[in-house]
């Protein structure tokens, strides 16, 4: 079935003015049709990537709230601090550590005791 309406729309990939039979035509052409197809399929490509790596990203940090005890480097990407900033706050004594042999270990309610 054809149709008698003509609609000027504009193409969603070349931007130009072009004169549609149908009024759900996006493209003025095949090869328009063809770009912009692969464009989203693209920017669907890039938009799952960066959402990989966001949750990349946080699964660490997801992991360290699960843990109840953390070592120096846990507790620094936990607090966003730098060792030297972490180390301060156990010589002030607003953070008390606990040692198991040669390692450090601070207990996850401490670190929230200091926002407290």
């Amino acid at each position: 079935m054809s149709s008698k309406i003509r609609v000027t729309r504009i193409c969603q990939f070349c931007e130009n003015e072009f004169e549609a039979r149908t009024t759900v035509t996006k493209t003025c052409s095949d090869l328009c049709a063809k770009r912009l197809y692969k464009l989203k399929l693209k920017e669907a490509k890039l938009q799952y990537s960066n959402a990989e790596t966001q949750m990349i990203r946080n699964k660490p940090l997801t992991d360290l709230q699960a843990k109840e005890f953390l070592n120096i480097e846990e507790a620094c990407k936990l607090l966003g601090v730098s060792r030297r900033t972490l180390y301060r706050f156990i010589q002030d004594d607003r953070l008390k550590i606990g040692k198991v042999r040669n390692r450090t270990v601070i207990k996850k309610t401490e670190i929230e005791k200091i926002f407290a």
